[in-house]
């Protein structure tokens, strides 16, 4: 079994979320860590595990950051990480992948489905054997108890429930 961990300065895990339904607002959590353990040669069979530390979202505003943090949202006093645990990842054409897991956020537990590019292994110039990756995927914030809103004068909402992920992964094989 080959192991393999993010390579974090190769990394970055990023979400979108509509703000008043015209746009998006981009964040990221910019501390996580994840591994991965394959038998084959295509990560085929691969076993994954990833967390990121929900205090170190980022969204370019202290301010929102800040709020994101409180117990309307993240509550990070009482729910510190996200957690992601493979089920399956199953290829589903030459470069395209199915990544089933469960997904722990805000102390509920929900099963996930992303779509999973592999961009390739290289040997870069220290030796080391990495491995690409672009993840996509969505989830509902209100199923993991993420339900802070506010109304609009119009009557729509400030922040959508859908939430868009993208994730690009650098791995790096383990001697």
């Amino acid at each position: 079994m080959a192991k393999w961990t993010i390579d974090p300065t190769h990394s970055e895990v990023l979400f979108k979320v509509k703000h008043l339904v015209i746009s998006n607002v981009t964040g990221s959590f910019n501390v996580f860590e994840g591994a991965a353990e394959t038998g084959a040669d295509d990560f085929s069979d691969a076993k994954i595990t990833f967390s990121a530390n929900v205090d170190s979202i980022d969204t370019n505003q202290a301010q929102r950051d800040a709020h994101l943090k409180s117990a309307d949202f993240f509550d990070v006093a009482n729910f510190p990480k996200l957690e992601f645990t493979s089920t399956s990842f199953s290829k589903k054409g030459d470069r395209e992948y199915i990544l089933k897991g469960d997904l722990t956020l805000h102390g509920v537990t929900k099963p996930v489905e992303l779509a999973v590019e592999y961009g390739g292994t290289a040997k870069d110039p220290y030796g080391q054997t990495k491995a690409g990756f672009e993840v996509t995927g969505k989830l509902n914030r209100s199923e993991y108890g993420l339900t802070w809103n506010a109304a609009t004068e119009a009557g729509g909402v400030v922040v959508s429930d859908e939430v868009k992920l993208l994730a690009t992964v650098q791995v790096i094989k383990q001697a």
